[in-house]
């Protein structure tokens, strides 16, 4: 049974959770995993060779920003990029680039 749930991302607190979900380099990576394909939490331990209760603490965190989807499969839960909410942070971030004003370096005279 396939259960995904995308949930945009449209609250300051949502896109604070999600960018500080990105702060840490374990969750990235497992981001960078997932971007390839699904994989249940029995691969990501194997893959990045780390005890389950560690990576447990990090996909809960990814999951509570919005950022990964999951899907039960037996004993197992199967883990995938939330690819609108990852959209979401790239567009939230991008208007920035398009209303900042390219200024000159400032030099400083002392």
């Amino acid at each position: 049974m396939l259960c995904m749930v995308f949930t945009e991302i449209n609250s300051q607190e949502s896109f604070v959770k999600g960018f500080q979900a990105l702060s840490d380099s374990l969750r990235m990576e497992v981001l960078e995993l997932l971007s390839n394909r699904e994989l249940c939490v029995c691969e990501l331990t194997e893959i990045l060779d780390i005890p389950q209760s560690k990576l447990s603490f990090h996909l809960k965190t990814l999951r509570e920003a919005n950022l990964v989807n999951t899907r039960q499969q037996g004993k197992w839960t199967y883990y995938s990029l939330n690819l609108a909410n990852m959209v979401a942070l790239e567009q939230y971030l991008s208007q920035f680039r398009r209303s900042i004003v390219t200024l000159p370096p400032r030099i400083c005279q002392e």
